[in-house]
């Protein structure tokens, strides 16, 4: 079997740009095509010797033309809204989300792609009382509507499930993944904790896995030239609960009664006073902390780094950005 030839959607965002790097400078194998597809336009003297660059919207008619053209029979898809701008409404959101990967999905199938690696995530399990202390890849995929992320996950999942059946010959590897932490991160979670004060609910220890940028990227490329085929959880080892991270934040953390807390964001929500509505109540306190058991055994990646070794390498990298 020869290289590879890969077509990356998402290819300007934060992990679809580290993982075109990766794949173009690794000295041991390299793609024999490597097309980077965004919806954005990469600058002249921004783009990489020996990769091609294509713009043109997920949701848009012509993909197929396009995996034909570059011969692809391997996509990386990484393309969604993963943190919404401040304007930004649900209904664009499904479309990029769940219309862009169906579009995807029969571009692929139609062009005679092989093999799709998808980027899903532990919120596609949703945020539920009767989450196990620790989720595994057979556990329901349930996630929440109230959380358009979750929500979108889960419709996104149970479209790859229906593929899987009626569409065998296009392979899938599917990573949920955890909460992302590397050196210039900046998403939902990260905007947590750049809060004066973290909050708790009561009787909840709220822990979060974390995985390095680095070990998603390291993932995607070992998916590209695995046989290996599957769904597996993509974190760290370990967790950790929302006091120890107020505690090396070196910041309060501020325990509440999970009715009050979602009293107050019902008040304050709608007065924009803040951007977090009373369902988020939920995602403190049922937080899916991802098992990755599969992920090292079956798939056989061990991530570098454990959920606390990639907090510590964020709060470095973080301090050197504040104190340069």
């Amino acid at each position: 079997m020869g290289a590879p030839r890969v077509l990356v959607t998402g290819a300007a965002g934060y992990l679809g740009s580290q993982l075109v790097v990766a794949l173009a400078a690794d000295p041991a194998r390299r793609p024999a095509a490597l097309v980077a597809l965004d919806v954005r336009e990469v600058p002249p003297e921004r783009r990489l010797p020996g990769v091609a660059y294509e713009a043109a919207d997920i949701r848009a008619p012509g993909l197929e033309a396009m995996l034909a053209r570059h011969a692809i029979d391997t996509v990386v898809h990484l393309a969604s809204i993963v943190t919404p701008g401040k304007d930004s409404k649900r209904e664009f959101e499904y479309s990029v989300d769940v219309l862009g990967t169906e579009n995807l999905l029969q571009a692929c199938v139609a062009a005679g792609v092989g093999k799709i690696i998808v980027s899903s995530s532990g919120a596609a399990y949703g945020y539920h009382a009767d989450n196990p202390a620790w989720i595994g890849e057979d556990a329901p995929v349930r996630g929440n509507q109230e959380f358009a992320y979750s929500w979108h996950k889960r419709l996104v999942e149970e479209m790859l499930a229906d593929y899987r059946v009626r569409e065998p010959q296009l392979r899938q590897v599917v990573f949920r993944i955890g909460t992302i932490l590397g050196e210039t991160v900046r998403n939902q979670i990260t905007d947590l904790f750049d809060k004066p004060r973290l909050i708790a609910i009561r009787g909840c220890e709220s822990p979060f896995v974390f995985i390095w940028d680095q070990d998603v990227v390291g993932c995607m490329s070992q998916a590209v030239y695995s046989d290996k085929c599957g769904i597996y959880n993509v974190a760290g080892d370990g967790a950790m609960r929302i006091h120890e991270i107020a505690a090396r934040l070196d910041k309060r953390c501020v325990v509440l009664p999970a009715w009050l807390l979602a009293a107050a964001l019902a008040l304050l929500k709608p007065l924009g006073l803040t951007q977090y509505g009373p369902e988020q109540v939920n995602f403190l306190r049922y937080r899916p902390v991802l098992a990755n058991r599969r992920l090292k055994q079956e798939f056989g990646y061990v991530p570098k780094k454990t959920s606390v070794e990639v907090f510590e390498f964020y709060l470095e990298a973080r301090e050197r950005r504040k104190n340069p």
